[in-house]
């Protein structure tokens, strides 16, 4: 893939990352769930996979009402693989008043999705110790 291609895809997922942090420190969990393919899956630790808009809307929503209050995202490494992505990150997450509750690390495989790069597995786990 050409600089200017790889380009464009970078700027869709970074475009897409702004909008669940937006949506997510708003609280609005439908939002949140909105950057997921069609076929989209969480895989949280601890956890089983969550699949579907309606089943990722509800667990996004119970991970804001755990006290989770805004979540940041950081891709540290993106590349492309045919006609999807992947992006290794780390989020900072926070509580009341701006508190870091956790630093995670991601994965994301990405998939596009009516012109728009969307979250197609998405897996995570703390950097802190069990």
């Amino acid at each position: 893939m050409n600089t200017t291609s790889m380009k464009t895809v970078k700027s869709g997922v970074d475009a897409t990352n702004r909008a669940f942090e937006k949506a997510y420190n708003q609280g609005d969990a439908a939002g949140a769930a909105a950057v997921y393919s069609s076929s989209g899956q969480a895989l949280p630790p601890n956890g089983a996979i969550v699949s579907g808009s309606a089943a990722l809307r509800g667990f996004w929503q119970a991970v804001m009402d755990m006290g989770i209050k805004s979540v940041k995202l950081e891709t540290i490494e993106l590349e492309l693989c045919g006609d999807m992505a992947y992006e290794v990150g780390k989020a900072t997450l926070s509580g009341e008043g701006g508190a870091v509750a956790d630093v995670v690390k991601f994965v994301v495989v990405w998939k596009q999705e009516d012109g728009q790069w969307k979250w197609h597995r998405d897996i995570w786990n703390s950097n802190s110790p069990a």
